[in-house]
């Protein structure tokens, strides 16, 4: 886990933006990991064959979020300065974004993209009031 990460307010956070969409927190687990280990899950579970930031698995039940997370540090490194954010802001904007995918938020459809970075730039006002 990053050096600059404080739980506590994470957890807070998660919560705070959980139960904006009417939902409540259970087991979260976080896997950090490189390109290589990413784009192996990618392969395995997905069958994508490329790169990307989190894969989210959903075990939600009913309104309580629940799941394992992979994050690529590599790949939120490499999306920081392409956008020109912070490697932590970054970071943050990953992890709710695979909060907000167990809240039911999807980002592939027509539209959907948009509707999630309205959510995620929401959560993360919302990090900086904690």
């Amino acid at each position: 886990m990053p050096e600059f990460v404080d739980t506590a307010r994470l957890e807070k956070w998660i919560a705070a933006v959980a139960a904006s969409h009417n939902r409540i927190v259970g087991p979260l687990t976080y896997i950090f990991c490189d390109d290589p280990k990413i784009i192996e899950v990618n392969r395995q579970f997905l069958n994508h064959d490329y790169f990307t930031d989190i894969i989210t698995f959903d075990y939600c039940r009913g309104k309580m979020i629940s799941g394992d997370m992979f994050i690529s540090l590599d790949t939120v490194l490499s999306n920081s300065e392409m956008v020109g954010a912070t490697y932590e802001r970054e970071f943050h904007r990953v992890v709710i974004h695979g909060v907000l995918h167990l809240c039911g938020i999807n980002d592939k459809g027509p539209g959907e993209r948009e509707i999630m970075e309205s959510f995620e730039n929401k959560a993360l006002i919302l990090l900086d009031e904690i």
